[in-house]
């Protein structure tokens, strides 16, 4: 199976229609509950316990998400040391992966409440044609036409509003690893090009090619050429880790001699499940997939003392499963029991 122990199952776009329809359909109540959170102190959002200071992590938290309404749930039912677990997830900001189902209204809906707060919206793209090579995140738009469509509604969504993308998550590792078959390269790389460029055109938007982990293209060398024929010239950066439990110094160190190799460029690293590590061992080909005894890893936020480092992450969403492998639902589902574990387990 293509990546084995590094591969990954996203999840992200898969149930981004079903998760996003209460995020669209109610946009205007999203707006309203995120006023509650727009403060001009951020000593006062600290003080709500419902954002970090802005100094620290400029993201928009969603009072809507997933974990956010399981740690309401969990309190209704007593269950209050299960609910002080999950808001540890739901106090954190995380990316909001745009679905195909109503794209522009997505990127809208959530860069406006976003903004609203005076934060910035973080965001996932990823609907990349042939996506996931038909394993458990497999979809994306039916050709390259589709694809711009579909991204063109996402840019008109977003307009001028603070946003960061993490742009297609495991479409470039997929080309170097060969699970991407040749014959689809031309035009994705041709795709990714496009993108960078045309959310680069917005004027405050970022834009960050995913590219990998250090365990899955162990040679940052051989990322070089795929990010260069991709466009990471113009992009702001690259991301890493992405839906992986890397460690973050692995990932450092892997993400510095990579920057050198492309121009100094800074990078991004995911470091929503990395508070553990890896899985032990490499016997299980599927390691990546809902590993047992994973943690949270460090709270998202942009001061990272290190120059290079643009920001700690949570890009995948904590408790929403890789795939329907070790108990797990559907890649992109929300899976309390894992959510519990993952919140159990964390350092702090």
């Amino acid at each position: 199976m293509y990546g084995s122990y590094t591969g990954r199952g996203f999840g992200g776009a898969g149930a981004a229609g079903t998760r996003l329809k209460s995020g669209v359909a109610a946009v205007g109540a999203l707006l309203a509950l995120s006023g509650c959170f727009s403060s001009p102190d951020a000593d006062d959002d600290a003080r709500s316990g419902s954002q970090q200071p802005k100094s620290r992590a400029p993201y928009w938290v969603n009072p809507d998400g997933n974990a956010a309404k399981q740690a309401s749930a969990y309190r209704k039912k007593g269950r209050d040391e299960d609910a002080k677990l999950i808001e540890r997830i739901s106090r954190q900001p995380v990316a909001e992966w745009i679905g195909v189902e109503d794209p522009e209204g997505q990127a809208r809906g959530f860069t406006e409440a976003a903004a609203k707060a005076d934060r910035d919206a973080l965001l996932v793209l990823y609907n990349i044609p042939h996506r996931d090579c038909g394993q458990y995140s497999k979809g994306g738009a039916a050709d390259g036409d589709a694809y711009r469509d579909w991204l063109g509604k996402v840019v008109k969504g977003i307009g001028d509003r603070r946003t960061t993308v993490v742009l297609e998550p495991d479409a470039l590792p997929h080309v170097e690893d060969g699970c991407t078959p040749e014959k689809f390269h031309e035009e994705r790389f041709a795709l990714l090009t496009e993108a960078v460029d045309t959310l680069g055109s917005l004027p405050r938007t970022k834009v960050y090619l995913d590219a990998g982990n250090p365990h899955w293209i162990t040679d940052p060398g051989r990322m070089v050429e795929p990010l260069k024929r991709a466009g990471i010239d113009k992009a702001d950066g690259f991301a890493l880790n992405t839906s992986n439990y890397q460690t973050t110094a692995e990932n450092t160190a892997y993400g510095k001699k990579l920057s050198g190799k492309v121009g100094g460029k800074p990078f991004v690293i995911d470091t929503s499940r990395n508070g553990n590590g890896p899985a032990p061992g490499k016997e299980d080909p599927e390691a990546w997939c809902n590993p047992k005894g994973r943690a949270l890893g460090e709270p998202p936020t942009t001061k990272t003392g290190d120059e290079l480092v643009d920001a700690y992450l949570w890009i995948k969403r904590p408790g929403e499963s890789d795939g329907d492998c070790k108990g797990g639902p559907t890649a992109g589902r929300w899976w309390p029991k894992y959510a519990l574990e993952l919140a159990r387990n964390a350092k702090s």
